[in-house]
């Protein structure tokens, strides 16, 4: 098939690397260059720099609905688009009557919006998984072309989550496509009372409240890792914490064991892998060992 694919985020990396192998990718339309890092250097989104790496056609317009956007994308007479992470809306004008499918990180209708995946984790959800929809004027409000289930363990991060996902995307949207040229696709709408919404996360959020119970504390851990990352103080030592488990010792609350048990206001959570400022990731014990700190220390959600 002939294919014109939308994305940005490394989420559709995966998907798009199946696609350019199996279809004839037109081309790849990706946001601009934007500045990152220290020194705000223009750097390509993901999806831009696999396409400029495989020699992929790249079009990366301001706005994806200018006039001039639109006919380009018109011109390339494409069998259909693939929409993954990309970062704008597509105009009616732009879609017209193009057959179009959306890979999103959930089993809609739950958690339709820009952070399904954080979401998921945090809310503490057993299983999520990722679907295929038409686009809609609505977020994520198109009729589900396919779907597959993913189970989420406990100990799974936003960031853990987010690669198992993406892995899913090939196989799904390759299905889809397969039912498309065979005339034999089935669409089903969304529950609208099921809905579950999934805005954007923002680093105020990850906050640490220690007087809530473990499973909540762990999922707050977990659910902003690797972004925007839960930050806490330990007797003035400031530490991110990249991943939070299950503990069956018990912990004061409000105070972390040298072996990384820290307690809640019920239960506690193992800490298993952390960043001090400045340094790499470590497992907490190598954080805390040879620490000369009145164990269980004092840990803070707030600096001290």
């Amino acid at each position: 098939m002939r294919i014109v694919f939308f994305g940005s985020g490394s989420f559709g990396l995966p998907t798009l690397a199946t696609l350019a192998t199996e279809h004839d990718v037109l081309a790849v339309i990706s946001q601009p260059d934007r500045p990152a890092g220290r020194r705000r250097v223009l750097t390509p989104t993901p999806i831009a720099a696999h396409a400029l790496d495989h020699n992929l056609k790249i079009l990366r317009p301001e706005n994806v609905n200018s006039a001039s956007s639109i006919e380009s994308a018109h011109a390339m007479e494409a069998d259909a688009w693939v929409i993954i992470a990309y970062g704008q809306k597509l105009s009616p004008a732009l879609l017209g009557d193009r057959f179009a499918i959306n890979l999103h990180a959930s089993l809609l209708p739950r958690w339709r919006g820009a952070a399904p995946i954080h979401h998921a984790v945090l809310a503490g959800d057993c299983e999520t998984g990722v679907s295929v929809i038409t686009l809609a004027e609505r977020m994520d409000a198109g009729d589900v072309l396919g779907a597959v289930p993913l189970r989420i363990d406990p100990m799974d991060t936003t960031g853990d989550l987010h690669e198992r996902l993406a892995a899913l995307g090939p196989a799904v949207v390759q299905n889809v496509l397969k039912q498309y040229q065979a005339n034999t696709l089935s669409t089903s709408p969304q529950d609208e009372q099921a809905v579950t919404l999934a805005p954007k996360i923002s680093r105020s959020m990850a906050r640490l409240d220690l007087s809530v119970d473990a499973m909540s504390a762990r999922n707050m851990i977990n659910g902003c890792s690797p972004w925007p990352g839960v930050t806490v103080w330990i007797e003035g030592h400031r530490l991110r914490l990249l991943q939070g488990g299950e503990s069956l010792d018990a912990a004061v609350p409000g105070r972390v064991t040298e072996s990384g048990v820290l307690g809640c206001q019920s239960g506690a959570v193992q800490l298993m892998s952390v960043q001090p400022e400045g340094g790499k990731p470590m497992s907490f014990e190598t954080w805390a060992r040879g620490r000369r700190f009145n164990w269980p220390a004092i840990c803070l959600s707030d600096a001290p």
